[in-house]
């Protein structure tokens, strides 16, 4: 699709995403400024979820660690190493990725078979960590941010032949599957979701037939169903999730609390640092924290929160219409929608309009490994940015005035021989 959207009139372009390509990266793209938008955008919400952690965190720290600030610490120490990441992977050059791709699969992959092996540490009845020494790892947030890179050195490689099934759809599916089934295996429900919405995603930009995305998509929705009826922990959360009234004392207390937590804030909130909910929702500053923003910033700010996530996903949009070539406007697309993607389904869930997924939401919920992989991210859609420009426009765009018919002409060269009227 995108190698024939310059020769092709605006009427007749498909339905899918029209991205730039066939081009070279921009030379003395590091000179060039940043992107002020994104840059904002990633600092405050890194600075805004360092706040809200030590705001939800402070009571349980206190209560096991004896230490009110055990979390913000570790937040805090996060979140500068993330800057830090985020302003220098805005000036490397993102074509050195390129020749990373692989690399970064298969190490990923092998991280997420070794907890899957039993290497992991165990945690909330899920093995998702590695441990090394006081650092816990979690492979299924950098699978993410490797399935994105692949995807886009591979769509990008391949071209007009992603509209083939064997060559530009199936290695696609297969490759993410293989991510999905080791984030199952975990168990980890809500990541595999994500890696396959992005794949579709993706798929759909790049032009895949939507035959065979929605042919896929089918088939997800039924596995998806298949994985929840057939693990009995699952059926039965996802049953507390349909009559939450009756079991919001056991298996969905941790959602009836979020939604209460809302309920409470009301339009301003209760003011940061005092809600209450803190007392009784469960790793409120994980993948609830936005229940605890709901409470003390309220209707307003929930909604201000919205819209930073939404600002920044059509920002990263944004850049991947101005890249220089196809493989930064497939990353830039597939980074913004790894952010737009996890925060819709956190604040789905913590809202209790989807049933509980474990996912954090991006730059503000604790952990190192969330906060990382997500400032990497930030740092490589700044970096397309700030060498991206205007799509050009081709030249079948541009309305070009009919020729005047003969005795049009006759007439002009008449009223030009006369002279200007009296």
């Amino acid at each position: 699709m995108l190698k024939n959207v310059r020769r092709m009139p605006a009427a007749s372009i498909p339905m899918q995403l029209v991205l730039p390509l066939d081009a070279k990266p921009v030379e003395n793209a590091s000179k060039k400024p940043v992107d002020v938008a994104i840059a904002a955008l990633v600092v405050a919400l890194i600075g805004f979820g360092v706040v809200m952690v030590y705001s939800a965190s402070a009571v349980q720290a206190t209560l096991h660690y004896h230490d009110p600030q055990f979390f913000l610490k570790r937040q805090a120490a996060y979140a500068v190493i993330a800057l830090v990441m985020f302003f220098i992977l805005g000036m490397v050059d993102y074509h050195r990725l390129y020749k990373l791709t692989y690399p970064v699969l298969g190490t990923v992959g092998l991280l997420l078979v070794a907890c899957v092996v039993g290497l992991g540490h165990s945690g909330g009845g899920a093995t998702r960590w590695l441990s090394i020494g006081p650092v816990h790892v979690q492979p299924a947030e950098m699978a993410k941010l490797a399935l994105v890179t692949w995807l886009a050195y591979s769509l990008a490689k391949k071209a007009e032949r992603v509209k083939t099934f064997t060559v530009g759809f199936l290695p696609h599916l297969l490759v993410a599957g293989v991510f999905m089934f080791l984030c199952m295996k975990q168990p980890d429900f809500g990541s595999s979701v994500v890696l396959l919405l992005l794949t579709f995603t993706m798929l759909f930009v790049a032009g895949a037939k939507v035959g065979y995305i929605l042919g896929a998509s089918i088939l997800g929705g039924a596995f998806g169903a298949i994985s929840i009826m057939s693990k009995q922990y699952r059926y039965e959360r996802y049953l507390a999730w349909m009559n939450m009234d009756q079991h919001r004392a056991d298996l969905a207390y941790q959602p009836f609390q979020s939604v209460m937590a809302f309920g409470s804030g009301g339009t301003w909130g209760t003011g940061i640092g005092k809600g209450l909910q803190t007392l009784y929702l469960p790793e409120a500053h994980n993948d609830f924290i936005a229940a605890i923003v709901g409470e003390e910033l309220g209707f307003v700010g929930v909604l201000s929160l919205c819209l930073v996530y939404l600002a920044l996903t059509v920002r990263g949009v944004r850049a991947a219409f101005r890249a220089p070539d196809d493989y930064g406007a497939y990353l830039a697309f597939g980074i913004s929608t790894m952010f737009g993607v996890q925060a819709l389904v956190n604040l789905s869930v913590a809202l209790a309009i989807l049933p509980t997924k474990g996912l954090t939401l991006p730059f503000l919920s604790f952990g190192g490994s969330s906060l990382l992989v997500n400032a990497v991210a930030a740092g490589i859609l700044l970096n397309i940015s700030r060498q991206g420009a205007p799509r050009p426009v081709a030249e079948s765009e541009v309305e070009t005035p009919p020729a005047p018919e003969v005795g049009d002409t006759a007439i002009a060269e008449a009223l030009a021989a006369e002279g200007p009227a009296a």
